[in-house]
């Protein structure tokens, strides 16, 4: 479910104070990253992720897998730091508004 603008910058202020849950070293992306991301967006379905990659086009590649990966939408990406959202279908927890 693409967002629409209206609902993005709705998450994004919901997650401006919100420390990063999952981090991503400089190892990479491995199953255990993504099953933590997995797990924390089922759990909070709005997270921030911080990635450590010290190249912009190495850290929007690992975003956009993560994003990918997880069927999660990008809301931000500041920095070394992405907020992402997934709604869960059994128990929302964020309200978005209609847009």
């Amino acid at each position: 479910m693409p967002l629409s603008d209206t609902q993005r910058r709705h998450l994004r202020g919901l997650a401006h104070h919100l420390k990063p849950v999952v981090m991503v070293g400089q190892d990479g992306l491995k199953a255990t990253v993504l099953a933590e991301v997995d797990a924390a967006l089922t759990a909070h379905e709005l997270i921030k992720v911080k990635v450590a990659a010290a190249d912009r086009d190495e850290r929007a590649a690992l975003i956009a897998e993560i994003t990918a990966t997880a069927g999660a939408e990008l809301v931000q990406s500041i920095g070394h730091v992405a907020a992402l959202f997934r709604r869960n279908p059994k128990k929302p927890k964020v309200a978005l508004p209609r847009g």
